[in-house]
């Protein structure tokens, strides 16, 4: 049982400029191919693996509706890769992990083009998890509306 997808897309922008729209979190919002992030809870730009940043989110079928989530960066190696892991604040000072993870890879394809593709990996979801949540969570068509929305904003085009 497969338990990753992914998809890619060929962008007419360097690795360096689609990396920088990658760690700036404020853009997530924007490239999410779902609609489930709404906004950073932190500004700062990522800057290493083990950093971690706050995203309001909003899932009809969360029990709340509204939500935060605490990602941890776990590759973080410009301009090639990056990749988190979403979790959540216990209340505690710990932050506790689901198990998926979801990274994009960057190939340089041309002095101005990249291969990117984004990942997405549940293999460490633990079985108290998959009871409640069928992997994936969304539309397969969700990690390639994601990277056209990448595409745009890299390359500052409207369409």
């Amino acid at each position: 049982m497969d338990e990753f997808v992914s998809a890619n897309i060929d962008i007419d922008a360097p690795a360096e400029s689609i990396f920088g729209v990658l760690a700036d979190p404020a853009q997530h919002a924007a490239i999410d191919g779902t609609g489930w992030v709404r906004e950073p809870l932190d500004s700062r730009p990522l800057t290493a693996s083990g950093q971690t940043f706050g995203m309001a989110m909003f899932h009809p079928n969360h029990p709340d509706g509204d939500y935060q989530v605490v990602n941890q960066v776990r590759t973080f190696d410009p301009p090639s890769a990056i990749s988190w892991e979403p979790g959540e604040d216990t209340g505690d000072g710990n932050l506790r992990f689901g198990g998926w993870i979801w990274r994009y890879d960057l190939d340089p394809a041309g002095p101005s083009r990249t291969k990117v593709t984004l990942s997405y990996d549940w293999s460490a979801v633990p079985d108290s998890i998959r009871e409640y949540i069928q992997f994936p969570p969304f539309p397969p068509d969700h990690l390639s509306n994601s990277l056209a929305h990448l595409a745009r904003l890299a390359t500052g085009s409207k369409r």
